[in-house]
């Protein structure tokens, strides 16, 4: 079985408090080190840090992906199936603005998963999908 690699991720917010809610309290990720302008953040197995940087926050330029538009700038997580569907239901009832709903895509053909698009507070781009069966990640 192959070994996990986290990654990480740095990338600028507007304010600290607002990320670390968002993050922390909504995503239900742990908080690492910070300072006043830069926060870590356990995301899901990965380190994600998010420096305070307004001047480097721009809208993500989209492409057109079944019929909605996807911010080609974005990151996210895989979670299994039923973590995906409560974050999903956690997100809804937190009256989140969603860029493209949660929904099945490719449903009943490869690669089919499901999948959800919104913004934190800075507006940085975030997806998160998942599969039924997790061999299909990489499917073609």
């Amino acid at each position: 079985m192959e070994q996990f690699k986290p990654f990480h991720l740095a990338f600028p917010i507007n304010d600290i408090e607002e990320t670390r809610k968002f993050y922390a309290d909504l995503l239900g990720c742990e908080i690492g080190r910070s300072t006043d302008k830069w926060i870590d953040f356990n995301f899901f197995g990965h380190q994600l840090s998010a420096h305070v940087k307004p001047e480097e926050l721009a809208e993500a330029k989209t492409n057109q992906v079944d019929g909605k538009y996807v911010p080609v700038r974005h990151f996210g997580a895989i979670l299994p199936w039923t973590e995906w569907h409560d974050l999903a239901e956690k997100l809804k009832a937190n009256n989140t603005e969603f860029i493209v709903e949660p929904y099945i895509r490719f449903q009943g053909e490869v690669g089919e998963q499901a999948t959800m698009f919104f913004l934190d507070p800075a507006g940085n781009a975030l997806e998160f999908k998942s599969f039924q069966d997790p061999s299909q990640v990489f499917a073609k």
